[in-house]
């Protein structure tokens, strides 16, 4: 009776493994061609059409884990920030192509030959989020400068996973390939400024014209600082997190001043002593107002927003559109720069 269980359990482990097999047979065989449709690639060297498979999946669109290097009329290439591979999306984000930078690209080339795609000039806002955000937050901006006839470029970077120097390197990458494009403006929020001033210690382009900054904390961040050894903080906010904080001998103290028409915008509650008690002086609940006051800026002006809402505030989209296209911020025209010597006694006090 004892060998009959035995060769009883044989045969149900037997059963069981020819069902999972069946069953794995039968998904394969029901995924449809359409959602697993080999993608073309080219061999560089040899410009010989190669295939890898890919599924056309709609993705997050790099949600922490990727960063922007190529843009062309909505097409974009991304890297991970772990494993260093490629992928091409389309402007509804769905993946079309994965692999080598190489791969993406020549996939980019094909769909550009097949559907004759020339380059796109004219005006374009490059918007540049901050950190723990996606260039998603950037949408309400990016809608109001798409109707006033900008092309808009939503860079998306890993903020949480790369430090502020490798982001503003993608972000070179992303300029660079902006073909035909004759003038080139940034609209940033929060660390979405220092990645630029980053970008600037190194790179320069000469059809940058102007820039935008909401909420940049440009003299550091003092929350930044309190928070730098605290495990949560140090997990969450990644590498990037640590160069944000106040220090006069830190990362920020190290970047340089745009030398082309900036604008600063700062969040505030308008008030003497602002929306958070930890703060010195009026603030957005997050960076302090004379924190974002950078000397040298062509205009300036605080709003009274919290900081993660900076980005919708309409009155924020107004100043924003009207300095791109007039270079000033409020509609009577005056502008209220900020001196060097007098930014750097408020930033002393802060």
């Amino acid at each position: 009776m004892f060998q009959r269980d035995i060769r009883r359990t044989n045969a149900s482990i037997s059963s069981m493994k020819t069902s999972r097999a069946t069953l794995l047979a039968l998904i394969c065989l029901a995924t449809p061609l359409s959602a697993a449709a080999a993608e073309p690639r080219t061999n560089p060297a040899t410009t010989e059409q190669t295939w890898r498979p890919n599924l056309k999946l709609k993705t997050m669109g790099g949600v922490q884990f990727w960063s922007d290097v190529h843009f062309f009329h909505g097409w974009h290439v991304q890297q991970h920030s772990s494993t260093g591979h490629c992928r091409l999306l389309d402007a509804d984000d769905v993946r079309h192509a994965w692999g080598s930078r190489e791969e993406c690209f020549a996939a980019l080339e094909i769909i550009k030959n097949k559907q004759k795609i020339p380059p796109k000039p004219g005006r374009t806002a490059i918007l540049v989020h901050g950190i723990v955000r996606s260039a998603r937050s950037m949408n309400a901006i990016r809608k109001r400068l798409e109707a006033d006839g900008f092309q808009v470029i939503g860079f998306n970077y890993a903020s949480t996973r790369i430090d502020i120097s490798s982001a503003a390197d993608y972000l070179q990458q992303v300029v660079e390939s902006l073909d035909g494009v004759e003038e080139i403006n940034f609209v940033v929020h929060s660390m979405g400024g220092l990645v630029v001033r980053s970008y600037l210690s190194k790179h320069r382009d000469k059809r940058i014209k102007r820039l935008v900054m909401l909420g940049v904390p440009n003299l550091g961040a003092k929350l930044a600082k309190d928070l730098k050894h605290n495990w949560l903080y140090k997990t969450v906010w990644g590498p990037a997190g640590q160069q944000l904080a106040k220090d006069p001998n830190g990362f920020i103290a190290g970047l340089p001043t745009p030398d082309f028409e900036f604008a600063v915008i700062a969040g505030s509650r308008g008030t003497l002593d602002g929306y958070n008690p930890l703060l010195p002086g009026d603030d957005d609940g997050t960076v302090a107002v004379e924190n974002t006051r950078l000397p040298g800026a062509t205009d300036f002006i605080a709003v009274q927003s919290l900081h993660s809402f900076l980005m919708y505030d309409s009155a924020v989209l107004d100043y924003t559109l009207r300095f791109l296209t007039e270079g000033r911020l409020r509609a009577e025209g005056e502008r209220h720069p900020i001196p060097q010597k007098q930014a750097a006694a408020d930033a002393a006090k802060s």
